[in-house]
Order: structure tokens, then sequence, then C-alpha cells
């Protein structure tokens, strides 16, 4: 049986549509195009199975294979969406709103039971960040972070709050992921704490077997004044009370932390530029060092073979694709400007996209195959701008990794073709004819004083 072919959801300016994925590149056959102007949140559900999404007017969900409706809720001003593991509750939120006399407003996080569409409950839910309720994957529990308090809810029942963990200033929590999440009988027995004496605020990254926690702890100043990214350091904590700091050999940011699928090793991008990039085992030692280079970014491929090493934003988008196994380069193609990055979950390709509003101009999206061919490449008509592209998932064991090819596979062009550099333009002079013009320079010199003196170069 063939396995099946990923879809991508392009969502931008002109509305929201299904792309499905390599081989085919064509529109999905039963998905109509959205051409809403407003459709500003979209997502797949964990397996896959599900894809909602809001156009200003209400907010749909859908069958993915066939795109049947399954639900239409009346909420045209949703910008959040989340659908539990197992596909049971459908979570929204909208921007909470107070009353012109300063009342409070009304709850603006709702959940809602995906069988029979209705609202189960509603929570008043102030900040984006962290917004939503975390399930385990078998959705026995649900938790919320109100206040000083996380809340745990027991099978998707919210009228009853099964049990509290109150600490002090708790800010943020992450639930451990995989099939058996830890219990809440005793909330106050950790299995394993540390405490930071410098940090503003943390990150936390589980591994995908739940045995293990990487904490990158950041401070919004550096005291010394040698990065401007603050001070971060690097810890591992794991559930049998090990915890260890990793030791980290060049000084400065650490711009990515990334584990392996296998749940063995995990990948660290740090450094003052250029940053080095290093594979770590269990106990924090290093297993290869990949020197340094222009990246600020590491990605696992889904079934944890391939490594892609890249630098974006103000870096030129170079990657570099390892076959993780042998340590071996695979390729080193450029996606330049680009602001986004993710895995197919075939483990074969990969999309970059160049979306708004990071960058409002070159929107648009390429899809590779690891070996560095451009596989398709769509450009967004001229005054649309694409706002988010995202692969469907699918559960674990539906693509199982294919042996490393070094041979680059056909495509549109194996590289992609450097730019000319050129002159820069005003925006109000882009897209029109070229024309000549004169430059002239005036030095403009002004004296505050006998010691002080200000000169200053002005192109008219």
């Amino acid at each position: 049986m063939a396995p099946p072919i990923p879809l991508l959801a392009v969502r931008g300016s002109d509305g929201i549509q299904l792309i499905q994925g390599p081989p085919k590149f064509t529109n999905h056959d039963s998905f109509q195009k959205d051409s809403s102007k407003n459709c500003k949140v979209s997502t797949f559900s964990r397996d896959g199975k599900l894809f909602g999404w809001c156009n200003g007017e209400v907010t749909n969900i859908v069958n993915s294979a066939d795109s049947t409706l399954l639900h239409s809720f009346d909420l045209p001003k949703v910008v959040c969406l989340e659908i539990s593991p197992k596909n049971t509750i459908l979570a929204t939120w909208q921007t909470y709103t107070t009353g012109k006399d300063g009342t409070a407003g009304v709850p603006n996080l709702q959940l809602y039971d995906l069988k029979n569409g209705k609202c189960v409950k509603s929570f008043i839910q102030k900040k984006m960040q962290n917004w939503s309720p975390c399930w385990s994957v078998d959705e026995k529990i649900c938790a919320r972070n109100v206040n000083n308090e996380v809340h745990f809810f027991e099978d998707n029942s919210f009228d009853t709050i099964a049990n509290k963990l109150h600490l002090q200033k708790v800010s943020d929590f992450e639930l451990s992921p995989g099939d058996h999440p830890c219990k809440v009988d005793e909330p106050h027995s950790a299995l394993a704490n540390k405490s930071f004496f410098k940090a503003d605020r943390v990150t936390m990254l589980w591994n995908s077997k739940a045995t293990a926690v990487l904490v990158t702890a950041s401070t919004d100043v550096d005291k010394t004044g040698a990065s401007y990214y603050g001070e971060q350091t690097l810890h591992y904590i794991a559930v049998n009370g090990e915890s260890a700091v990793v030791q980290l050999p060049k000084n400065g940011p650490i711009y990515d932390v990334v584990w392996n699928k296998n749940s063995t090793e995990f990948c660290a991008v740090y450094g003052f530029m250029p940053a080095k990039a290093t594979v770590f085992n269990l106990k924090c030692d290093p297993i290869f060092d990949f020197g340094t280079g222009p990246r600020n970014a590491a990605f696992y491929s889904p079934q944890g073979h391939i490594l892609v090493l890249a630098g974006f934003g103000n870096l030129r988008g170079q990657m570099e694709v390892w076959d993780i196994k042998n340590y071996k380069l695979i390729s080193k193609p450029t996606a330049s400007d680009a602001t986004y990055f993710a895995w197919c979950p075939n483990g074969e390709n990969i999309v970059t996209a160049t979306c708004s509003p990071r960058l409002r101009v070159g929107n648009g999206y390429k899809i590779w195959h690891y070996t560095g061919s451009i596989l398709h490449k769509y450009d967004v008509p001229d005054n649309t701008e694409l706002w988010q592209v995202s692969w469907q998932p699918f559960t674990d064991g539906i693509f199982p990794a294919k042996p490393i090819s070094y041979q680059p596979v056909p495509g549109e062009k194996t590289a992609e073709e450097s730019k000319p550099a050129q002159a820069y333009r005003p925006p109000a002079l882009r897209n029109k004819p070229v024309t000549s013009y004169k430059l002239q320079l005036y030095l403009i010199y002004t004296q505050r004083n006998s010691k002080k003196k200000n000169y200053a170069f002005f192109c008219i």
C-alpha cells in the first residue's frame, strides 16, 4: 500500500488552501479554497485527521481526507486554535476585552466537544502566551496555569479541579509527552528539581520518551556587556533525579536546542558568530562537533536520521544537511530570506517559506528534497502576503526511515540561483522603470563649542 501524501496548508491575505505534497504539488481535490482575506488562524490536529481555521466570519472544522465539514462555530474573532490529542476537544482563544466602564470581560477561552459541537467550559484567559490547556496524549490529564497554581482536570471533566499544584510565582509549565504522563496524586513530591540563580525566564524541552528535559535559562541583560542577547545557560534534568549543566565550549548566545526523536541525544547551536553546533549524549558529553558556521537553528528529521543546521533571520539562509548515523554532509543548499523551516512527516522533504509580517516582500515557499533539489516553488502574486505554511502531521510509524541518498533527485533546479547584487531602491520607486538620478552629497558642519565638532553627510 502506497504511503499517504502529506498536505500543506497555505494561509495568506488571499485566503487559505490545502496543497498536496510531493510528488503532486496540486490543490487538494476535495478542499475548496476559502478566499476570505481574514483567515487569521489555522491548525491541524496532532494526527492530521482534522483541519480547522477561522475566516473572520466562522470557525470551521473539516475532515482532512475528504474535507467533510464537521462543525462550523459562530466564532468570527478567534485568533488561536488547538485540538486535543485524541480529537475530543477544540480549544479557541479570542482577545480578552473589558467593558467600557472597566467591568470584567466575558470568558474568552472556550472548550468545545467535537462530537456534538457544544461548549463544555469557558475560562477567562487574558494573555495569549501559554493560552491553551495542555493535555496528556491519552487525554486523561489536562492542565492550565492559573495565577500561582497549575490546575489539573481528569478525563476532560472541566467542572471539577482534580488537583492543584501551588508554587509561588509559577509562570510556565510543560506537561510531559508520551503515553504515561506523571500522575497528580502527589503534586508536591518532585521527582527532580533545580534552582536557577541567574534567570529571568526559562524554556523547557522534553524528549519524546519523557525521560529528561532540557532547560534554557536566560537573562535579559548580560551584565558583562559581552552579549546583546543577555546570558543563557543550558541545563539537563532527568526524571530519575539526575541533573547537570551542559558545558558549551564557546561563549555567546544559545540560539537553538533540539532533541533527536530517539531521546538519547540532542543538538545545541551556540556561541558568538560563527556559531558552533554540537551533539551531546544523555551524560551531556559531546558526541560530535560540527565546527563553526553561519547558523542559528537546528532541525532533526521526524525519523531522527538527518539533521539540518541553518542560518535564518539576519543570516543568508545557508543550510547544512547531515547524515547523523555517519556524520557525513549530504548537501548544502541556500534558502535566501527564509523565515520558516519545517520537515515533511515523510522525512524526505522540507519546506522553507518567506512570510509576513517578518518580511513583506518576496513572499512564497519552496519544497525541497534533503539532497538539495528544489521540487516545487511558489511565489505569491503581487500585493499579496503569505502568512503561514504548515505540514499535515501523522502518527509515528506511518513513514519509516529510508536509506539516505547523497545523489540529488531531479527537480526544478538543483541549487538556488544566486541573485546579482542590486542597488537599494526606496519602496516608492520599486516596480517602476529605472531612471538615472544625480547624486549630490552635502557636508554639514556644526560646532557646539570649541572642543566638540559635528560633521554629517547627506545624500540628496
